[in-house]
Protein backbone atom coordinates (compact mmCIF):
# COMPACT_ATOMS: atom_id res chain seq x y z
CA UNK A 1 0.00 0.00 0.00
CA UNK A 2 2.87 2.40 0.87
CA UNK A 3 4.50 1.61 -2.46
CA UNK A 4 1.26 2.40 -4.32
CA UNK A 5 0.96 5.69 -2.41
CA UNK A 6 4.53 6.70 -3.34
CA UNK A 7 3.86 5.91 -7.02
CA UNK A 8 0.65 7.93 -6.95
CA UNK A 9 2.41 10.85 -5.29
CA UNK A 10 5.18 10.74 -7.91
CA UNK A 11 2.60 10.74 -10.71
CA UNK A 12 0.86 13.77 -9.23
CA UNK A 13 4.14 15.65 -8.88
CA UNK A 14 5.15 14.79 -12.45
CA UNK A 15 1.77 15.93 -13.77
CA UNK A 16 1.95 19.21 -11.84
CA UNK A 17 5.48 19.87 -13.10
CA UNK A 18 4.52 19.23 -16.72
CA UNK A 19 1.42 21.41 -16.59
CA UNK A 20 3.40 24.27 -14.93
CA UNK A 21 5.99 23.98 -17.67
CA UNK A 22 3.20 24.25 -20.26
CA UNK A 23 1.76 27.30 -18.50
CA UNK A 24 -1.45 25.50 -17.51
CA UNK A 25 -2.97 24.94 -14.06
CA UNK A 26 -2.76 21.40 -12.70
CA UNK A 27 -5.58 19.14 -13.91
CA UNK A 28 -7.80 17.47 -11.30
CA UNK A 29 -6.92 13.91 -10.49
CA UNK A 30 -9.42 11.09 -11.04
CA UNK A 31 -9.55 8.57 -8.24
CA UNK A 32 -10.05 4.86 -8.68
CA UNK A 33 -10.76 2.24 -6.04
CA UNK A 34 -7.65 0.33 -7.05
CA UNK A 35 -5.27 3.23 -7.60
CA UNK A 36 -5.16 6.93 -8.31
CA UNK A 37 -4.13 7.99 -11.80
CA UNK A 38 -4.18 11.32 -13.61
CA UNK A 39 -6.87 11.88 -16.25
CA UNK A 40 -6.10 12.20 -19.95
CA UNK A 41 -3.52 14.93 -20.36
CA UNK A 42 -2.32 14.37 -23.90
CA UNK A 43 0.57 12.28 -22.49
CA UNK A 44 1.19 8.57 -22.24
CA UNK A 45 3.24 6.61 -19.76
CA UNK A 46 5.99 4.49 -21.30
CA UNK A 47 7.48 1.40 -19.70
CA UNK A 48 10.63 3.39 -19.05
CA UNK A 49 8.63 5.81 -16.94
CA UNK A 50 9.16 8.72 -19.38
CA UNK A 51 6.11 10.55 -20.71
CA UNK A 52 5.99 11.68 -24.32
CA UNK A 53 3.40 13.74 -26.21
CA UNK A 54 0.54 11.77 -27.77
CA UNK A 55 -0.93 13.15 -30.99
CA UNK A 56 -4.67 13.02 -31.42
CA UNK A 57 -6.14 12.18 -34.82
CA UNK A 58 -8.51 15.16 -34.86
CA UNK A 59 -6.67 17.91 -32.91
CA UNK A 60 -4.51 19.31 -35.70
CA UNK A 61 -5.15 22.92 -36.62
CA UNK A 62 -5.48 23.83 -40.32
CA UNK A 63 -2.13 24.92 -41.74
CA UNK A 64 -3.51 27.35 -44.26
CA UNK A 65 -6.73 28.58 -45.82
CA UNK A 66 -7.74 28.11 -49.42
CA UNK A 67 -9.46 25.66 -51.73
CA UNK A 68 -9.89 22.05 -50.48
CA UNK A 69 -7.64 19.35 -51.85
CA UNK A 70 -10.61 17.37 -53.21
CA UNK A 71 -14.22 18.21 -54.05
CA UNK A 72 -16.94 17.04 -51.66
CA UNK A 73 -18.64 13.80 -52.59
CA UNK A 74 -22.26 13.78 -53.67
CA UNK A 75 -24.83 11.41 -52.16
CA UNK A 76 -27.83 11.08 -54.49
CA UNK A 77 -29.10 8.09 -52.48
CA UNK A 78 -29.32 10.27 -49.34
CA UNK A 79 -30.81 13.14 -51.35
CA UNK A 80 -33.55 10.82 -52.58
CA UNK A 81 -34.50 9.82 -49.04
CA UNK A 82 -34.61 13.44 -47.91
CA UNK A 83 -36.70 14.35 -50.95
CA UNK A 84 -39.16 11.58 -50.15
CA UNK A 85 -39.40 12.78 -46.54
CA UNK A 86 -40.24 16.27 -47.81
CA UNK A 87 -42.91 14.90 -50.15
CA UNK A 88 -44.44 12.77 -47.40
CA UNK A 89 -44.41 15.76 -45.05
CA UNK A 90 -46.35 17.81 -47.62
CA UNK A 91 -48.83 14.99 -48.17
CA UNK A 92 -49.40 14.62 -44.43
CA UNK A 93 -49.94 18.35 -44.04
CA UNK A 94 -52.41 18.41 -46.94
CA UNK A 95 -54.32 15.45 -45.51
CA UNK A 96 -54.46 17.07 -42.09
CA UNK A 97 -55.74 20.32 -43.63
CA UNK A 98 -58.41 18.42 -45.57
CA UNK A 99 -59.48 16.58 -42.42
CA UNK A 100 -59.65 19.86 -40.51
CA UNK A 101 -61.76 21.50 -43.23
CA UNK A 102 -64.21 18.60 -43.38
CA UNK A 103 -64.59 18.57 -39.61
CA UNK A 104 -65.96 22.13 -39.69
CA UNK A 105 -68.97 21.02 -41.74
CA UNK A 106 -69.41 17.40 -40.69
CA UNK A 107 -69.30 15.63 -37.36
CA UNK A 108 -65.73 14.65 -36.54
CA UNK A 109 -65.08 10.90 -36.61
CA UNK A 110 -63.32 9.33 -33.69
CA UNK A 111 -60.46 8.19 -35.91
CA UNK A 112 -59.72 11.53 -37.59
CA UNK A 113 -57.09 12.41 -35.00
CA UNK A 114 -54.90 9.60 -36.34
CA UNK A 115 -54.73 10.79 -39.93
CA UNK A 116 -55.89 9.20 -43.21
CA UNK A 117 -56.17 5.49 -43.76
CA UNK A 118 -52.76 4.12 -44.85
CA UNK A 119 -52.69 2.67 -48.36
CA UNK A 120 -51.22 -0.72 -47.49
CA UNK A 121 -53.88 -2.89 -49.15
CA UNK A 122 -53.13 -4.73 -52.37
CA UNK A 123 -56.56 -5.24 -53.87
CA UNK A 124 -60.00 -6.60 -53.13
CA UNK A 125 -60.34 -9.31 -50.50
CA UNK A 126 -63.08 -10.97 -48.54
CA UNK A 127 -63.35 -9.90 -44.90
CA UNK A 128 -64.40 -12.01 -41.93
CA UNK A 129 -65.29 -9.92 -38.91
CA UNK A 130 -65.25 -11.60 -35.51
CA UNK A 131 -67.06 -9.95 -32.63
CA UNK A 132 -65.86 -12.58 -30.15
CA UNK A 133 -62.74 -11.46 -28.23
CA UNK A 134 -59.47 -13.17 -29.09
CA UNK A 135 -57.28 -13.75 -26.04
CA UNK A 136 -53.59 -13.60 -26.96
CA UNK A 137 -50.79 -15.76 -25.59
CA UNK A 138 -48.71 -13.01 -24.03
CA UNK A 139 -51.46 -10.87 -22.55
CA UNK A 140 -54.20 -8.63 -23.81
CA UNK A 141 -56.94 -9.41 -26.26
CA UNK A 142 -58.52 -8.18 -29.43
CA UNK A 143 -62.11 -7.39 -28.49
CA UNK A 144 -63.00 -7.82 -32.17
CA UNK A 145 -60.94 -8.35 -35.30
CA UNK A 146 -60.95 -8.74 -39.07
CA UNK A 147 -59.37 -11.46 -41.16
CA UNK A 148 -58.79 -10.68 -44.85
CA UNK A 149 -58.89 -13.79 -47.02
CA UNK A 150 -59.18 -15.02 -50.60
CA UNK A 151 -60.26 -18.38 -51.99
CA UNK A 152 -59.77 -20.48 -55.13
CA UNK A 153 -61.53 -23.64 -56.30
CA UNK A 154 -64.87 -25.05 -55.20
CA UNK A 155 -65.89 -26.20 -51.74
CA UNK A 156 -67.29 -29.75 -51.91
CA UNK A 157 -70.54 -30.86 -50.30
CA UNK A 158 -69.08 -32.14 -47.03
CA UNK A 159 -66.48 -29.33 -46.85
CA UNK A 160 -63.63 -31.84 -46.63
CA UNK A 161 -61.45 -30.57 -49.49
CA UNK A 162 -60.13 -27.39 -47.83
CA UNK A 163 -56.45 -26.44 -47.89
CA UNK A 164 -55.40 -23.58 -45.63
CA UNK A 165 -52.41 -21.80 -47.18
CA UNK A 166 -50.33 -19.78 -44.70
CA UNK A 167 -48.26 -16.76 -45.73
CA UNK A 168 -44.75 -15.60 -45.05
CA UNK A 169 -43.96 -12.54 -42.96
CA UNK A 170 -44.91 -9.77 -45.36
CA UNK A 171 -47.30 -11.46 -47.79
CA UNK A 172 -50.96 -10.63 -48.23
CA UNK A 173 -53.81 -13.07 -48.80
CA UNK A 174 -53.38 -12.54 -52.54
CA UNK A 175 -51.58 -15.78 -53.35
CA UNK A 176 -53.23 -16.08 -56.77
CA UNK A 177 -55.21 -13.83 -59.09
CA UNK A 178 -58.96 -13.62 -58.61
CA UNK A 179 -61.80 -12.07 -60.66
CA UNK A 180 -61.88 -9.24 -58.11
CA UNK A 181 -58.10 -8.77 -58.27
CA UNK A 182 -56.53 -10.02 -61.52
CA UNK A 183 -52.98 -9.08 -60.45
CA UNK A 184 -50.65 -12.11 -60.14
CA UNK A 185 -50.35 -13.43 -56.59
CA UNK A 186 -47.22 -14.39 -54.66
CA UNK A 187 -47.81 -18.13 -55.39
CA UNK A 188 -49.44 -17.63 -58.79
CA UNK A 189 -47.73 -20.59 -60.51
CA UNK A 190 -48.42 -22.98 -57.64
CA UNK A 191 -52.23 -22.63 -57.47
CA UNK A 192 -54.62 -23.79 -60.17
CA UNK A 193 -55.90 -26.89 -61.98
CA UNK A 194 -53.20 -29.57 -62.03
CA UNK A 195 -50.73 -27.45 -60.06
CA UNK A 196 -49.28 -27.88 -56.56
CA UNK A 197 -52.53 -26.76 -54.95
CA UNK A 198 -54.89 -28.29 -57.48
CA UNK A 199 -58.04 -26.19 -57.60
CA UNK A 200 -59.85 -28.87 -59.62
CA UNK A 201 -59.71 -30.95 -56.40
CA UNK A 202 -59.28 -28.52 -53.51
CA UNK A 203 -60.78 -25.37 -52.09
CA UNK A 204 -57.81 -23.18 -51.18
CA UNK A 205 -58.03 -20.44 -48.53
CA UNK A 206 -55.28 -17.92 -47.84
CA UNK A 207 -55.48 -15.24 -45.15
CA UNK A 208 -53.56 -12.14 -44.17
CA UNK A 209 -52.42 -12.82 -40.61
CA UNK A 210 -53.57 -10.71 -37.66
CA UNK A 211 -50.87 -8.19 -36.97
CA UNK A 212 -50.55 -7.64 -40.72
CA UNK A 213 -51.63 -4.64 -42.76
CA UNK A 214 -53.40 -6.08 -45.80
CA UNK A 215 -56.93 -6.10 -44.45
CA UNK A 216 -56.53 -8.11 -41.23
CA UNK A 217 -56.48 -6.35 -37.87
CA UNK A 218 -53.03 -5.05 -36.98
CA UNK A 219 -51.26 -2.05 -35.43
CA UNK A 220 -52.53 0.28 -38.19
CA UNK A 221 -56.16 -0.72 -37.50
CA UNK A 222 -58.65 1.24 -35.43
CA UNK A 223 -59.05 0.16 -31.82
CA UNK A 224 -62.85 -0.08 -31.41
CA UNK A 225 -62.50 0.88 -27.75
CA UNK A 226 -61.41 4.47 -28.42
CA UNK A 227 -61.54 4.98 -32.20
CA UNK A 228 -57.80 5.57 -32.57
CA UNK A 229 -55.17 3.47 -34.26
CA UNK A 230 -53.61 0.78 -32.12
CA UNK A 231 -50.03 1.69 -33.08
CA UNK A 232 -47.84 0.23 -30.33
CA UNK A 233 -50.82 -0.24 -28.04
CA UNK A 234 -51.35 -3.38 -30.12
CA UNK A 235 -50.54 -6.43 -27.96
CA UNK A 236 -47.70 -8.84 -28.66
CA UNK A 237 -48.58 -11.77 -30.92
CA UNK A 238 -47.50 -15.35 -31.36
CA UNK A 239 -47.69 -17.59 -34.39
CA UNK A 240 -50.34 -19.60 -32.54
CA UNK A 241 -52.41 -16.43 -32.02
CA UNK A 242 -52.44 -16.02 -35.80
CA UNK A 243 -53.57 -19.62 -36.21
CA UNK A 244 -56.39 -19.27 -33.67
CA UNK A 245 -57.72 -16.29 -35.61
CA UNK A 246 -57.59 -18.31 -38.85
CA UNK A 247 -59.57 -21.12 -37.25
CA UNK A 248 -62.24 -18.61 -36.26
CA UNK A 249 -62.59 -18.01 -40.00
CA UNK A 250 -62.82 -21.77 -40.62
CA UNK A 251 -65.57 -21.98 -37.99
CA UNK A 252 -67.40 -19.19 -39.80
CA UNK A 253 -67.11 -21.08 -43.09
CA UNK A 254 -68.31 -24.32 -41.50
CA UNK A 255 -65.02 -26.16 -42.08
CA UNK A 256 -64.52 -28.72 -39.34
CA UNK A 257 -61.34 -30.34 -40.66
CA UNK A 258 -58.68 -29.28 -43.16
CA UNK A 259 -57.49 -31.63 -45.83
CA UNK A 260 -54.11 -29.96 -45.40
CA UNK A 261 -52.31 -27.09 -43.73
CA UNK A 262 -49.64 -25.73 -46.09
CA UNK A 263 -47.02 -23.02 -45.63
CA UNK A 264 -43.47 -21.85 -46.31
CA UNK A 265 -41.15 -19.77 -44.14
CA UNK A 266 -43.35 -18.18 -41.46
CA UNK A 267 -46.18 -20.01 -43.17
CA UNK A 268 -44.40 -23.29 -42.46
CA UNK A 269 -44.33 -22.30 -38.79
CA UNK A 270 -48.06 -21.62 -38.90
CA UNK A 271 -48.70 -24.91 -40.65
CA UNK A 272 -47.01 -26.87 -37.85
CA UNK A 273 -48.63 -24.71 -35.17
CA UNK A 274 -52.09 -25.25 -36.65
CA UNK A 275 -51.66 -29.02 -36.42
CA UNK A 276 -50.18 -28.93 -32.91
CA UNK A 277 -52.91 -26.57 -31.65
CA UNK A 278 -55.82 -28.27 -33.44
CA UNK A 279 -54.55 -31.80 -34.19
CA UNK A 280 -58.04 -33.21 -34.70
CA UNK A 281 -58.86 -30.52 -37.28
CA UNK A 282 -55.83 -30.92 -39.57
CA UNK A 283 -55.29 -33.83 -41.94
CA UNK A 284 -51.98 -33.38 -43.76
CA UNK A 285 -49.15 -30.95 -42.99
CA UNK A 286 -46.75 -29.24 -45.40
CA UNK A 287 -43.89 -27.19 -43.92
CA UNK A 288 -41.33 -25.71 -46.33
CA UNK A 289 -38.16 -23.82 -45.37
CA UNK A 290 -39.36 -23.34 -41.80
CA UNK A 291 -38.53 -24.54 -38.30
CA UNK A 292 -40.20 -25.92 -35.19
CA UNK A 293 -38.58 -23.26 -33.00
CA UNK A 294 -36.71 -20.11 -33.90
CA UNK A 295 -32.92 -20.19 -33.69
CA UNK A 296 -30.39 -17.46 -32.81
CA UNK A 297 -29.28 -16.48 -36.31
CA UNK A 298 -32.76 -15.72 -37.64
CA UNK A 299 -33.72 -14.02 -34.36
CA UNK A 300 -30.63 -11.84 -34.62
CA UNK A 301 -31.36 -10.82 -38.22
CA UNK A 302 -34.97 -9.90 -37.43
CA UNK A 303 -33.82 -7.97 -34.36
CA UNK A 304 -31.51 -5.81 -36.47
CA UNK A 305 -34.34 -5.16 -38.93
CA UNK A 306 -36.60 -3.99 -36.11
CA UNK A 307 -33.76 -1.89 -34.71
CA UNK A 308 -33.43 -0.08 -38.04
CA UNK A 309 -37.10 0.91 -37.82
CA UNK A 310 -37.12 1.81 -34.12
CA UNK A 311 -34.05 4.03 -34.59
CA UNK A 312 -35.66 5.98 -37.43
CA UNK A 313 -36.74 9.30 -35.80
CA UNK A 314 -39.97 9.19 -37.82
CA UNK A 315 -41.03 5.96 -36.12
CA UNK A 316 -42.03 8.05 -33.08
CA UNK A 317 -42.54 4.99 -30.85
CA UNK A 318 -45.06 3.69 -33.36
CA UNK A 319 -47.29 6.78 -33.51
CA UNK A 320 -46.46 7.95 -37.03
CA UNK A 321 -49.88 7.49 -38.66
CA UNK A 322 -50.89 10.68 -40.40
CA UNK A 323 -47.26 11.82 -40.40
CA UNK A 324 -44.04 10.73 -42.13
CA UNK A 325 -43.62 6.96 -41.76
CA UNK A 326 -40.17 5.59 -40.88
CA UNK A 327 -39.40 4.89 -44.52
CA UNK A 328 -35.62 5.14 -44.14
CA UNK A 329 -35.52 2.50 -41.39
CA UNK A 330 -38.05 0.42 -43.29
CA UNK A 331 -35.92 0.47 -46.43
CA UNK A 332 -32.84 -0.60 -44.49
CA UNK A 333 -34.81 -3.36 -42.76
CA UNK A 334 -35.90 -4.75 -46.10
CA UNK A 335 -32.36 -4.63 -47.48
CA UNK A 336 -31.14 -6.62 -44.47
CA UNK A 337 -33.96 -9.11 -44.96
CA UNK A 338 -33.20 -9.48 -48.66
CA UNK A 339 -29.63 -10.50 -47.84
CA UNK A 340 -31.05 -13.44 -45.85
CA UNK A 341 -33.65 -14.40 -48.45
CA UNK A 342 -31.28 -15.16 -51.30
CA UNK A 343 -28.02 -17.07 -51.48
CA UNK A 344 -24.36 -16.34 -52.03
CA UNK A 345 -23.97 -18.79 -54.94
CA UNK A 346 -26.91 -17.23 -56.78
CA UNK A 347 -25.51 -13.74 -56.29
CA UNK A 348 -22.15 -14.83 -57.65
CA UNK A 349 -23.90 -15.83 -60.86
CA UNK A 350 -26.27 -12.86 -61.07
CA UNK A 351 -23.99 -10.05 -59.96
CA UNK A 352 -20.44 -11.17 -59.34
CA UNK A 353 -18.26 -8.12 -58.71
CA UNK A 354 -19.82 -6.15 -61.56
CA UNK A 355 -20.48 -2.47 -61.04
CA UNK A 356 -23.55 -0.64 -62.30
CA UNK A 357 -21.47 1.65 -64.51
CA UNK A 358 -17.78 0.90 -65.02
CA UNK A 359 -17.23 4.21 -66.77
CA UNK A 360 -18.03 6.20 -63.63
CA UNK A 361 -15.75 6.46 -60.60
CA UNK A 362 -16.63 4.43 -57.50
CA UNK A 363 -19.28 5.95 -55.21
CA UNK A 364 -20.46 5.51 -51.64
CA UNK A 365 -24.08 5.26 -52.82
CA UNK A 366 -25.18 2.01 -54.57
CA UNK A 367 -22.39 1.23 -56.99
CA UNK A 368 -21.99 -2.54 -57.36
CA UNK A 369 -24.84 -4.40 -59.03
CA UNK A 370 -25.64 -6.26 -55.83
CA UNK A 371 -25.93 -2.90 -54.03
CA UNK A 372 -28.36 -1.57 -56.62
CA UNK A 373 -30.38 -4.79 -56.27
CA UNK A 374 -30.67 -4.35 -52.50
CA UNK A 375 -31.52 -0.68 -52.91
CA UNK A 376 -34.29 -1.55 -55.34
CA UNK A 377 -35.68 -4.21 -52.99
CA UNK A 378 -35.83 -1.68 -50.17
CA UNK A 379 -37.44 0.96 -52.39
CA UNK A 380 -40.26 -1.36 -53.47
CA UNK A 381 -41.11 -2.29 -49.90
CA UNK A 382 -40.60 0.76 -47.69
CA UNK A 383 -43.99 2.39 -48.38
CA UNK A 384 -46.10 -0.70 -49.13
CA UNK A 385 -45.95 -2.45 -45.75
CA UNK A 386 -46.69 -1.01 -42.33
CA UNK A 387 -43.49 -0.77 -40.25
CA UNK A 388 -45.36 -1.58 -37.04
CA UNK A 389 -46.69 -4.76 -38.65
CA UNK A 390 -43.15 -5.78 -39.53
CA UNK A 391 -42.12 -5.22 -35.93
CA UNK A 392 -44.99 -7.25 -34.45
CA UNK A 393 -45.06 -10.09 -36.96
CA UNK A 394 -41.29 -10.58 -36.93
CA UNK A 395 -41.31 -10.66 -33.12
CA UNK A 396 -43.95 -13.39 -33.27
CA UNK A 397 -41.53 -15.40 -35.41
CA UNK A 398 -38.80 -14.94 -32.80
CA UNK A 399 -41.09 -16.22 -30.03
CA UNK A 400 -42.01 -19.38 -31.96
CA UNK A 401 -41.22 -22.57 -30.06
CA UNK A 402 -43.20 -25.82 -30.29
CA UNK A 403 -41.22 -27.43 -27.47
CA UNK A 404 -43.35 -28.99 -24.74
CA UNK A 405 -42.05 -26.70 -22.00
CA UNK A 406 -43.03 -23.55 -23.89
CA UNK A 407 -46.43 -24.96 -24.76
CA UNK A 408 -47.14 -25.83 -21.13
CA UNK A 409 -45.99 -22.43 -19.87
CA UNK A 410 -48.14 -20.55 -22.40
CA UNK A 411 -51.16 -22.76 -21.65
CA UNK A 412 -50.83 -22.08 -17.94
CA UNK A 413 -50.69 -18.31 -18.50
CA UNK A 414 -53.69 -18.45 -20.84
CA UNK A 415 -55.70 -20.45 -18.29
CA UNK A 416 -54.88 -17.88 -15.62
CA UNK A 417 -55.97 -14.98 -17.84
CA UNK A 418 -59.12 -16.76 -18.95
CA UNK A 419 -60.06 -17.27 -15.31
CA UNK A 420 -59.36 -13.61 -14.62
CA UNK A 421 -61.58 -12.60 -17.55
CA UNK A 422 -64.41 -14.80 -16.31
CA UNK A 423 -64.13 -13.05 -12.97
CA UNK A 424 -64.37 -9.68 -14.70
CA UNK A 425 -60.74 -8.51 -14.49
CA UNK A 426 -57.76 -8.13 -16.83
CA UNK A 427 -58.07 -7.97 -20.60
CA UNK A 428 -56.96 -5.45 -23.16
CA UNK A 429 -55.57 -2.51 -21.31
CA UNK A 430 -56.21 -4.23 -17.98
CA UNK A 431 -53.79 -4.04 -15.10
CA UNK A 432 -52.66 -7.63 -15.50
CA UNK A 433 -51.84 -7.15 -19.17
CA UNK A 434 -49.68 -4.09 -18.57
CA UNK A 435 -47.79 -5.82 -15.80
CA UNK A 436 -47.04 -8.72 -18.11
CA UNK A 437 -46.19 -6.76 -21.24
CA UNK A 438 -44.52 -3.56 -20.11
CA UNK A 439 -42.17 -4.50 -17.27
CA UNK A 440 -38.99 -5.22 -19.25
CA UNK A 441 -35.90 -3.43 -17.98
CA UNK A 442 -32.41 -3.50 -19.42
CA UNK A 443 -29.74 -5.26 -17.35
CA UNK A 444 -27.44 -3.14 -15.21
CA UNK A 445 -24.35 -5.00 -16.41
CA UNK A 446 -23.35 -5.57 -20.06
CA UNK A 447 -23.67 -9.06 -21.48
CA UNK A 448 -20.93 -11.52 -20.64
CA UNK A 449 -20.65 -15.13 -21.72
CA UNK A 450 -21.63 -17.33 -18.80
CA UNK A 451 -20.33 -20.82 -18.02
CA UNK A 452 -22.63 -23.49 -19.38
CA UNK A 453 -24.03 -21.40 -22.27
CA UNK A 454 -22.43 -23.50 -24.96
CA UNK A 455 -23.25 -26.59 -26.96
CA UNK A 456 -24.86 -29.33 -24.95
CA UNK A 457 -25.83 -27.10 -22.03
CA UNK A 458 -29.26 -25.78 -21.15
CA UNK A 459 -30.26 -22.14 -21.15
CA UNK A 460 -31.70 -20.85 -17.91
CA UNK A 461 -35.38 -21.66 -17.67
CA UNK A 462 -35.43 -23.97 -20.69
CA UNK A 463 -34.99 -27.67 -21.21
CA UNK A 464 -34.30 -27.25 -24.94
CA UNK A 465 -30.66 -27.94 -25.66
CA UNK A 466 -28.84 -27.07 -28.86
CA UNK A 467 -29.43 -29.41 -31.76
CA UNK A 468 -27.61 -27.95 -34.71
CA UNK A 469 -26.19 -29.80 -37.69
CA UNK A 470 -25.49 -33.41 -36.83
CA UNK A 471 -27.24 -33.20 -33.45
CA UNK A 472 -30.40 -34.99 -32.38
CA UNK A 473 -33.50 -32.91 -31.60
CA UNK A 474 -33.93 -32.23 -27.88
CA UNK A 475 -36.43 -34.33 -25.95
CA UNK A 476 -38.46 -31.20 -25.23
CA UNK A 477 -39.11 -30.63 -28.95
CA UNK A 478 -39.88 -34.31 -29.56
CA UNK A 479 -42.44 -34.15 -26.75
CA UNK A 480 -43.93 -30.96 -28.15
CA UNK A 481 -44.47 -32.55 -31.58
CA UNK A 482 -45.66 -35.89 -30.23
CA UNK A 483 -49.29 -34.94 -30.80
CA UNK A 484 -48.55 -35.29 -34.54
CA UNK A 485 -47.50 -38.93 -34.29
CA UNK A 486 -49.98 -40.10 -36.94
CA UNK A 487 -50.27 -37.06 -39.25
CA UNK A 488 -48.84 -37.33 -42.77
CA UNK A 489 -46.17 -34.60 -42.94
CA UNK A 490 -44.10 -33.20 -45.80
CA UNK A 491 -41.00 -31.29 -44.69
CA UNK A 492 -38.84 -29.54 -47.28
CA UNK A 493 -35.56 -27.65 -46.97
CA UNK A 494 -33.01 -26.02 -49.27
CA UNK A 495 -29.25 -26.40 -48.88
CA UNK A 496 -28.63 -22.81 -50.05
CA UNK A 497 -31.02 -21.33 -47.45
CA UNK A 498 -29.12 -19.25 -44.88
CA UNK A 499 -32.16 -17.87 -42.99
CA UNK A 500 -33.72 -21.25 -42.21
CA UNK A 501 -30.80 -23.64 -42.87
CA UNK A 502 -31.63 -27.14 -44.06
CA UNK A 503 -30.64 -28.67 -40.71
CA UNK A 504 -33.66 -26.97 -39.15
CA UNK A 505 -36.00 -28.90 -41.45
CA UNK A 506 -34.06 -32.08 -40.67
CA UNK A 507 -34.69 -31.27 -37.01
CA UNK A 508 -38.46 -31.17 -37.65
CA UNK A 509 -38.46 -34.45 -39.55
CA UNK A 510 -36.22 -36.20 -37.04
CA UNK A 511 -38.25 -34.97 -34.06
CA UNK A 512 -41.46 -36.24 -35.66
CA UNK A 513 -39.90 -39.63 -36.33
CA UNK A 514 -38.59 -39.83 -32.77
CA UNK A 515 -42.15 -39.06 -31.60
CA UNK A 516 -43.34 -42.18 -33.43
CA UNK A 517 -44.52 -40.70 -36.73
CA UNK A 518 -43.81 -43.14 -39.56
CA UNK A 519 -45.45 -41.02 -42.22
CA UNK A 520 -42.87 -38.23 -42.59
CA UNK A 521 -41.59 -37.28 -46.04
CA UNK A 522 -38.44 -35.17 -45.89
CA UNK A 523 -36.76 -33.64 -48.95
CA UNK A 524 -33.75 -31.38 -49.17
CA UNK A 525 -32.89 -29.56 -52.38
CA UNK A 526 -29.16 -29.39 -53.01
CA UNK A 527 -27.39 -26.27 -54.26
CA UNK A 528 -27.25 -27.92 -57.68
CA UNK A 529 -31.05 -28.17 -57.63
CA UNK A 530 -31.66 -24.65 -56.32
CA UNK A 531 -29.40 -21.65 -55.80
CA UNK A 532 -32.26 -19.37 -54.75
CA UNK A 533 -31.76 -19.73 -50.99
CA UNK A 534 -34.75 -19.10 -48.75
CA UNK A 535 -36.82 -17.69 -51.64
CA UNK A 536 -36.76 -21.07 -53.39
CA UNK A 537 -40.31 -21.76 -52.23
CA UNK A 538 -41.48 -18.76 -54.28
CA UNK A 539 -39.56 -19.67 -57.45
CA UNK A 540 -39.04 -23.40 -57.85
CA UNK A 541 -42.26 -24.65 -59.40
CA UNK A 542 -40.73 -27.91 -60.60
CA UNK A 543 -39.21 -29.21 -57.37
CA UNK A 544 -41.22 -27.51 -54.64
CA UNK A 545 -44.48 -27.47 -56.56
CA UNK A 546 -44.07 -31.03 -57.80
CA UNK A 547 -43.40 -32.49 -54.35
CA UNK A 548 -46.34 -30.62 -52.80
CA UNK A 549 -48.68 -31.82 -55.55
CA UNK A 550 -47.59 -35.45 -55.15
CA UNK A 551 -47.89 -35.32 -51.36
CA UNK A 552 -51.40 -33.84 -51.34
CA UNK A 553 -52.63 -36.49 -53.77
Amino acid sequence: MKSRTRVTSSLRQATAALTRAAGKPPAPVCHNAATSIPPATGMRLLTSGRQQPRRSLHDQSPRRSGAPSNPAMTFPCVDALESRSATLRQQAAAAAAAASASSSTTPRSRSSESGPEPSYTVGATQIFHSTSPLLLDHGGQLVEFNIAYETWGELNADRSNVILLHTGLSASSHAHSTPANPQPGWWEKFIGPGLALDTSKYFVICTNVIGGCYGSTGPSSIDPSDGKRYATRFPLLTITDMVRAQFRLLDHLGVEKLHASVGSSMGGMQSLSAAVTFPERVGRIVSISACARSHPYSIAMRYVQRKAILNDPNWNRGYYYGNIPPHVGMKLAREIATITYRSGPEWEQRFGRRRADRDKPPALCPDFLVETYLDHAGEKFCLTYDPNSLIYVSKAMDLFDLGRENQVAIAAKRAEREARLREGGGGQGGEGYHQDACSLTLPDEPYEEQPGQHQGHHDEGSSSSYSGPGQKPPADLVAGLSVLWDHPVLVMGVASDILFPAWQQREIAEALKMAGNRNVAHYELSEEQSLFGHDTFLLDVKNVGGMVRNFLG
